[in-house]
């Protein structure tokens, strides 16, 4: 059983495009911490994700046990990314995804595997969900979005992608 943990900008970003769904179809179990879930549904009432989130019934949402003896802010993280790190742990995650470079490097210091947007469009692809087009025009959108997707990094994903 493959088991993740998300943050709230693949869930926005994968919602954008119109391809959460790959979260479901990629993973096994799929969970989003309580203060991510907050973050994208209640706070963001109106924006990208927030309707495809709270529709996704496959979402398990869950607060983790733990919790920080310091303010996240000192490390230089918001609370849905510590809460993500935590949880993944807590639960023995075979991955986090997570597009912070912060975030994702402390998730790695940790000794996570971490995945990020592009990572998921590119499992995706890999497995026979997307294909190379589906793939293309997915990173095109993301990287005229408010996402925001370097064109370096756009032409690196498109670069994975077998001719």
């Amino acid at each position: 059983m493959i088991r993740v943990v998300v943050d709230s900008t693949p869930l926005i970003a994968l919602s954008f495009i119109g391809r959460l769904d790959l979260l479901k179809a990629l993973f096994d179990e799929v969970l989003v911490p309580a203060s991510v879930y907050q973050e994208v549904v209640a706070q963001g009432r109106g924006r990208p994700g927030e309707e495809e989130v709270r529709q996704a019934d496959w979402l398990v949402v869950r607060k983790p046990e733990q919790s920080l003896p310091l303010p996240p802010a000192l490390l230089g993280l918001d609370r849905g990314e510590v809460d993500v790190i935590l949880l993944a742990q807590e639960v023995m995650a075979d991955w986090v995804l997570i597009d912070e470079r912060l975030g994702r490097k402390i998730a790695r210091a940790l000794g996570l595997q971490v995945k990020g947007t592009l990572g998921v469009l590119l499992a995706a692809y890999h497995a026979g969900f997307l294909s190379r087009a589906e793939a293309e025009e997915a990173v095109d959108q993301l990287a005229n979005s408010p996402i925001r997707i370097s064109s370096r990094l756009a032409e690196w994903f498109k670069g994975q992608l077998s001719p």
